[in-house]
């Protein structure tokens, strides 16, 4: 099948595709006289496979070193063994997430409790404060008259 098949039929850009077979996940692509890429009918199933494997956060390095261009030549093993890993990377990334959601809530709930009038300044000090964090010190300004005289006159 040609290109244009190809990608009419998986909803990839030609583009996609011939980026696929460039990074060596689509192995079994012949080229007729005229140039033309044939792939067998099997690559759109592989494309779709790649397209699934990506959405799963797999990079395309894991993906070739998992998923061949001939299914039959794939090891139960090793593949298992990476969607197992792969679930515990989603497990271990959804607890970073929810205590990232926690901090978050928590901070919000601090800022919106902001007691009547108080300046933004000191709720930002008191909102620091409640979460450990020391506040910076207000810079103080240096009056004119304690400068130093410059020694250029002009």
């Amino acid at each position: 099948m040609k290109i244009g098949e190809l990608a009419r039929q998986t909803g990839m850009a030609a583009s996609a595709i011939r980026f696929y077979e460039a990074r060596g996940l689509l192995s079994r692509v012949r080229r007729g006289a005229n140039g033309y890429r044939d792939y067998p009918p099997e690559t759109a199933q592989l494309l779709a496979i790649i397209g699934q494997a990506q959405q799963a956060g797999f990079s395309l390095d894991e993906i070739k070193q998992l998923v061949s261009a001939d299914i039959s030549t794939w090891q139960h093993a090793p593949l298992l063994a990476a969607l197992k890993a792969k679930v515990r990377d989603i497990e271990a990334l959804e607890a970073r997430l929810a205590h990232s959601k926690q901090q978050l809530q928590t901070l919000i709930r601090l800022v919106e409790s902001k007691p009547g009038e108080m300046p933004c300044e000191e709720n930002a000090a008191r909102v620091l404060a409640s979460m450990g964090i020391a506040s910076p010190e207000p810079a103080t300004k240096t009056p004119s008259a304690s400068r130093p005289a410059s020694r250029h006159t002009k």
